[in-house]
């Protein structure tokens, strides 16, 4: 798997972000907003759980039967990272980077496959499989603005439309398998182990989206400095790029999908003013992409280069519980 480059883009994103603050700046009436914005840092640890990547594609021969394939990667595990965010009198900007922590594991893989053509719905092979998640990365960044006292809500209430950009890489692999084959409809399966590591798997998602951010704040409380509550919806324009190797097939059998789609997302989260300076945050969210687009199968022992678009599906559901530890200055 190649780091570098996607690195580089975590750099980048956070760096265009960074340069997007002097236009987030500018008050609705173009001056700037008074002195001594306040910034804030998060320390942020994310938890993802019965959350999964899968993808299918259907046979592009004869019957055309529907789905050929299916994979199931599971991604529970967890993640840390920093936020950073600049709000200002109207606009605020921000960053995240979140990476997994080591190698983990993420619960049991899945792979289906009905290859019988003179019984498409017949479940031919069917293997389980550990599945652990290698180093993998989320980068986000957004501008929203403060629209609440132009709608003449009452006081402590926010209200902000949003706009920005997700990137999430995950790498997986399938390991100390079982293959359960069904070769006629009425025998009994065949079992066979696949020891070691059998499927390495990495997935890029491009998110660009736009939503809205509901919240209302209560200060100087007897027992807290302040407390918020926040709430996000938004919708993404998607695209995503699969890299699936099957490292036991005889060969080097590469399969690819090429997809673009859509997502929702929803968040919700609690913050706890403990001083002036200091915060604590609770976000639960949920995030859906459904894509369709192009399967490649490539092997070149065999001279295989094949594409199709008949029945190609990938698609995620994640749940998150992100606490922070957030300062601000």
């Amino acid at each position: 798997m190649i780091l570098s480059g996607k690195k580089q883009l975590a750099v980048v994103l956070l760096v265009a972000s960074l340069l997007c603050l002097p236009i987030a700046a500018l008050s609705a009436d173009g001056e700037m907003p008074p002195k001594n914005p306040t910034w804030k840092i998060d320390v942020k640890q994310k938890t993802l759980f019965n959350s999964h990547t899968s993808f299918e594609f259907a046979s592009p021969y004869s019957l055309y039967q529907q789905p050929l394939s299916r994979l199931e990667f599971p991604v529970d595990s967890i993640w840390g990272g920093v936020g950073v965010r600049k709000q200002l009198s109207r606009f605020s900007a921000g960053a995240e980077f979140l990476t997994s922590f080591a190698d983990q594991k993420t619960s049991i893989f899945k792979d289906s496959d009905w290859a019988d053509e003179e019984s498409p719905g017949r479940l031919t092979n069917y293997s389980e499989s550990s599945c652990r998640l290698k180093p993998s990365y989320q980068v986000g960044a957004d501008v929203d603005m403060q629209v609440a006292d132009l709608l003449r809500l009452p006081k402590g209430f926010d209200l902000r439309p949003v706009v920005g950009f997700r990137w999430q890489q995950l790498a997986l692999v399938a390991y100390d398998g079982i293959q359960y084959d069904n070769d006629t409809s009425d025998s009994w399966p065949t079992i066979q182990p696949l020891p070691g590591d059998s499927i390495s798997f990495e997935q890029n998602w491009y998110q660009y989206f736009m939503g809205m951010r509901f919240g209302y704040e209560w200060q100087q409380l007897s027992w807290l400095r302040r407390l918020k509550l926040q709430t996000q919806l938004d919708w993404s324009y998607v695209t995503g790029d699969n890299r699936d190797h099957h490292l036991l097939r005889e060969g080097n059998r590469i399969t690819e999908e090429q997809t673009t789609g859509d997502a929702w997302h929803a968040a919700l989260e609690v913050v706890f003013g403990i001083t002036k300076n200091l915060d604590l945050g609770i976000e639960a969210d949920y995030l859906k992409i459904q894509t369709t687009g192009t399967h490649t199968l490539t092997n070149e022992l065999f001279g295989i280069n094949e594409s199709w678009t008949n029945g190609v599906k990938v698609w995620s559901e994640q749940y998150g519980l992100t606490v922070k530890l957030g300062y601000r200055f």
